[in-house]
């Protein structure tokens, strides 16, 4: 259940994986692997922060909230820029004054917005703490709509260290073997690498502009 618990943190698409899979078809399962990390990384941190009590802390403070979600969608603005260039570049061979593929530095990328980004931060706000915390907690039912009819179907254990350790063995999996699968289908077909860099500053562009909206809502909301 804890593997099942890091999967579900680590899999769905979002502004890491987009900057996982940007370095894994521009570069090769190495540097994926590293952009992987550096957002595992970022969940170790986060770990400590909440075992320690940090996180309560974040939680109680409004205002730090809405700065971390304005500076991560302006980094994954940026990031979106770079993906772009990078994404263009491979549709494009480079010659002359053609724009080339910029220097990979996965690794501290997907740190740094890994650190600012809001489902993250959320994540270890809420979920994370509980997991902390020795006690049951019940996985389904805060779905919505079918939360009431699932209640109790899924129970577990929490606070125990078999549960951590399967959800940190559920994210460094993941990060592990995700580029692993982009690096080899890169290499078999022609366009995928592009394909993926495009529908990377996508992904990262959209979450940006919508964290960023949000940001604004919540400072015009206050004045």
């Amino acid at each position: 259940m804890g593997t099942a618990f890091g999967l579900a943190l680590a899999a769905p698409p979002g502004p890491m994986n987009a900057i996982i899979a940007e370095e894994a078809v521009l570069r090769g399962w190495h540097a994926g692997a590293r952009a992987g990390l550096g957002a595992a990384t970022a969940d170790v941190l986060f770990f400590i922060l909440a075992f320690v009590g940090v996180a309560a802390l974040i939680e109680s403070a409004p205002r730090l909230q809405t700065a971390m979600v304005g500076g991560g969608g302006l980094l994954m603005c940026y990031f979106a820029i770079g993906a772009a260039r990078n994404a263009r570049a491979m549709f494009r061979p480079t010659s002359g004054d053609e724009p080339t593929i910029e220097a990979g530095n996965g690794y501290y990328k997907a740190l740094v917005l890994a650190l600012s980004n809001p489902f993250q931060v959320l994540f270890w706000l809420t979920v994370g703490v509980g997991l902390l915390r020795p006690g049951r907690l019940d996985v389904l039912a805060p779905i919505p709509v079918l939360g009431d009819t699932l209640t109790g179907t899924l129970v577990v254990t929490t606070g125990s260290p078999a549960i951590l350790g399967g959800f940190f063995a559920g994210i460094f999996g993941w990060v592990l073997a995700f580029p692993a699968l982009l690096a080899v289908a890169e290499r078999r077909v022609e366009t995928f690498g592009p394909v993926v860099a495009v529908g990377s500053a996508v992904v990262l562009g959209g979450f940006g502009i919508v964290f960023l909206a949000d940001a604004l809502t919540t400072v015009l909301a206050w004045t």
